[in-house]
């Protein structure tokens, strides 16, 4: 019945910070669409932005800026995303460690965003 993720709703308590952090750290592409929306964009997928105040009409019954935990794939090696944190100074909480995903083993790095949601960032496991 269900094929893929279309998109996740991430709530903010600051949204300068917010957009500071997935575009300029983690590369995504600030998107601005119907009447005053702002998503953040990468491949195919987006996450809709809801900052203070804002009113969604339909949303989470209680939607809450820290309380995501969420995995990413990178596009690039995992070594390469540690040193682009490190250059944006963001502490890795954890890692690298190796865990397993939906599809395959993964190695991850674990960070905050300035929210406090939980962000893994990881690459495939090399099959030997």
């Amino acid at each position: 019945m269900l094929r893929s993720i279309d998109h996740i709703v991430l709530t903010t308590r600051d949204l300068d910070k917010c957009i500071d952090f997935y575009t300029r750290v983690l590369g995504m592409t600030l998107e601005r669409f119907g009447a005053g929306r702002l998503a953040l964009r990468f491949g195919d997928q987006k996450f809709n932005v809801h900052p203070p105040g804002f009113d969604a009409g339909i949303k989470a019954r209680t939607p809450t800026p820290g309380s995501l935990d969420l995995c990413f794939l990178a596009d690039r090696p995992l070594d390469e995303v540690i040193a682009r944190l490190e250059e944006h100074r963001i502490r890795i909480e954890e890692g690298p460690v190796v865990r397993t995903g939906a599809r395959f083993a993964i190695r991850s790095v674990y960070v905050r965003d300035p929210d406090d949601n939980l962000i893994e960032i990881s690459e495939p496991v090399a099959r030997d």
